[in-house]
């Protein structure tokens, strides 16, 4: 799940300043689940790591009440996705996993092909449940490999091994039509030719999707205070990249968002939602969110800490956060999404889902196109393969707009 930065301000938002949309995009629900075993020394996510254990029941509930809450922003319409992130949301008992899909069914309208994507980590006791998650309504796993090797996972701070991350996706692909391998790249240490050992050995498993990110020292990380020694230097981590796009390639994959890789049919729902500006409603601690109603564009955080969620849950009060997307901040808002996708999305995307006129930006397009960052033939946004690469620098230009 991509996080968002929200500016902090009143809990009760002005009126927009941004257009209204005369029809709602699709509309997906994302759950956060807080807890794991141990915080990774490079993760920056909302995770905590778990001391007194997790209070699942207090937690499933206070889901279902905030859910609720939420039902009149976006009644009638129907969930075309539903991710469980974290922190690590197998820790989640098979039992109370089943309590809070068929809540969410109870209450929300699914479409009959919703997708269903539960995050774990290869662990024995976890991927003894996968079978149960796949009977609670599960219907796409994503699995936070990393490495198939002891010593890199033990670099980066994982707590499984390489031969538990084998088991659990030996699970994955026994019991799910369609499952994901979450792979990094860059490790301490790392040769090219050890990233690619780490692609050979997924690609064993036949996985519909992976995901091959850089390692990165994020601030506010262990990692992002005292990085590991050993990693390898723009220029290596660049080779590899290079590298482990062309084997996937030629496996016969689709590089179709910056570090997601796809069979023909297998790409993640969710996210691409993410991607083509969808919305999405947030729940659970720290869960963000968007919303497009007749007055504009909505983003909501919720309380972030769990303590906070649980108490805000005791009065009602999960939003910690809100605010309307304003006018000047949609075109770079949109192009943040939909230049993640390598074939770009259509240019009437654009006005759809903005409810603004290609025109606010078309200056930026044409010379986002003159410099080779950007393709706009065939009535299509897409970046370039130099657009990919420096994609930072052309999504800069968009915020002048």
């Amino acid at each position: 799940m991509m996080e968002r930065r929200v500016i902090p301000v009143a809990l009760k938002p002005a009126a927009p300043s941004g257009p209204g949309l005369t029809q709602a995009p699709p509309l997906a629900l994302y759950i956060h689940f807080p807890w794991c075993v141990r915080k990774c020394p490079y993760c920056d996510f909302n995770s905590h790591a778990i001391r007194d254990g997790i209070p699942e029941q207090a937690y499933l509930a206070a889901l279902i009440a905030d859910l609720e809450a939420a039902l009149p922003r976006v009644w009638g319409r129907k969930v075309v996705s539903v991710f469980i992130g974290g922190g690590t949301p197998s820790l989640i008992s098979p039992e109370g996993l089943d309590r809070l899909l068929a809540g969410i069914r109870m209450r929300l309208p699914l479409a009959g092909d919703c997708e269903i994507t539960l995050e774990a980590n290869p662990g024995t006791v976890e991927a003894g449940h996968f079978a149960a998650y796949r009977a609670a309504g599960v219907t796409r796993l994503s699995l936070g490999i990393q490495s198939f090797a002891d010593g890199f996972l033990t670099r980066i701070g994982r707590i499984h091994d390489g031969r538990e991350a084998r088991r659990a996706a030996e699970l994955a692909a026994k019991h799910f039509d369609t499952f994901n391998l979450d792979l990094m790249y860059a490790l301490p240490g790392q040769s090219l030719g050890e990233a690619l050992a780490d692609v050979e050995t997924a690609l064993e498993f036949a996985p519909p999707h992976l995901s091959c990110y850089h390692l990165t020292m994020e601030p506010n990380t262990a990692f992002g205070a005292s990085p590991p020694a050993g990693l390898p230097d723009d220029d290596s981590a660049a080779d590899i990249q290079e590298a482990v796009e062309k084997r996937l390639a030629r496996a016969g994959y689709q590089h179709y968002e910056t570090s997601a890789f796809a069979k023909p049919g297998q790409r993640c729902r969710h996210n691409v939602n993410y991607w083509q500006f969808g919305d999405y409603l947030g729940l659970g601690a720290g869960a963000h969110g968007k919303l497009s109603t007749p007055e504009g564009i909505l983003r909501e955080m919720r309380h972030k800490h769990p303590s906070a969620y649980l108490e805000g849950a005791g009065s009602g009060s999960f939003v910690q956060e809100s605010r309307w997307v304003s006018r000047d901040e949609l075109g770079f808002e949109f192009m943040m999404n939909a230049l993640r996708l390598t074939d770009g999305v259509p240019a009437s995307l654009f006005v759809e889902r903005t409810g603004l006129a290609l025109a606010t930006v078309e200056t930026t397009l044409i010379e986002a196109r003159r410099d080779g960052l950007l393709d706009t033939s065939e009535g299509r946004i897409r970046p370039t393969l130099l657009g990919q690469r420096f994609l930072n620098e052309l999504l800069e230009r968009f915020l002048a707009d």
